[in-house]
């Protein structure tokens, strides 16, 4: 699910970059006119783990490991007229580590449950939970430890409240919290729209749901994310 660059002649207010939850935001913004470069590079799985490297002689760029992550990238970088990151000139909205439906996937957590299939009391919430969930996302926080190194400023958007049967939805909820805080913490503003999206048990609400689909937001879900990113002055 690719988003094109805009093709308004008029400046980009943000570049966009992420896994397949910023479609909607791109289509969201395009629909209201408002002129962006970017769009998803990949899946959300591929940006939880090491998925860049530095490059250039300063070590300032980076380069996706994936062929067609950094084939993008390049191209949506060539919209903007901006030789890399570090001369960025617009601000960055992003959506890497926020993919906890695979971070929740039942099989990586079940050696950690007891014979009646259950958590340990309060392990959820425990620094080892949270240094678990911080490993499988290492790429993701690399990259934010990268854009904070360059000055960017950087908007991340929360995932839609979507839980697939795949997943466990208490790993998920406590596992977002866990990247919410630690992508917080390198400078990064966040975007949380579950207080406005979600009913009484935390579900997202069918009506920011994507229809015939169990982990994406839709337009309406994108456009409360543009509205977001307006009052912030993007």
């Amino acid at each position: 699910m690719t988003t094109p660059c805009s093709t308004t002649t008029a400046p980009a207010r943000f570049l966009l970059l992420g896994d397949s939850h910023a479609a909607c935001v791109g289509q969201a913004a395009r629909a209201a006119g408002l002129p962006f470069a970017g769009g998803p590079v990949g899946s959300g799985r591929d940006f939880l783990g090491p998925f860049f490297d530095t490059d250039g002689t300063d070590g300032t760029e980076i380069r996706f490991r994936a062929p067609e992550g950094q084939r993008l990238y390049r191209e949506f970088l060539d919209a903007l007229g901006a030789g890399g990151l570090a001369g960025l000139p617009v601000p960055l909205v992003c959506t890497f580590g926020f993919s906890a439906h695979t971070v929740a996937t039942r099989q990586n957590w079940d050696v950690h449950r007891d014979r009646r299939g259950d958590f340990p009391e309060s392990f959820l919430r425990s620094a080892f939970f949270s240094a678990l969930v911080q490993a499988m996302i290492r790429g993701a926080l690399a990259f934010y430890d990268h854009t904070a190194a360059l000055g960017l400023r950087v908007v991340a958007v929360m995932p839609p409240q979507r839980v697939p049967d795949m997943s466990d939805a208490r790993v998920f909820h406590a596992a977002q919290d866990v990247v919410r805080d630690e992508v917080a913490a390198r400078g990064v503003e966040i975007v949380d729209l579950r207080a406005r999206v979600t009913d009484r048990s935390g579900e997202q609400r069918p009506a920011f749901c994507l229809p015939d689909d169990t982990i994406h937001g839709n337009l309406a879900f994108g456009r409360l994310v543009v509205a977001e990113l307006l009052d912030r002055g993007l």
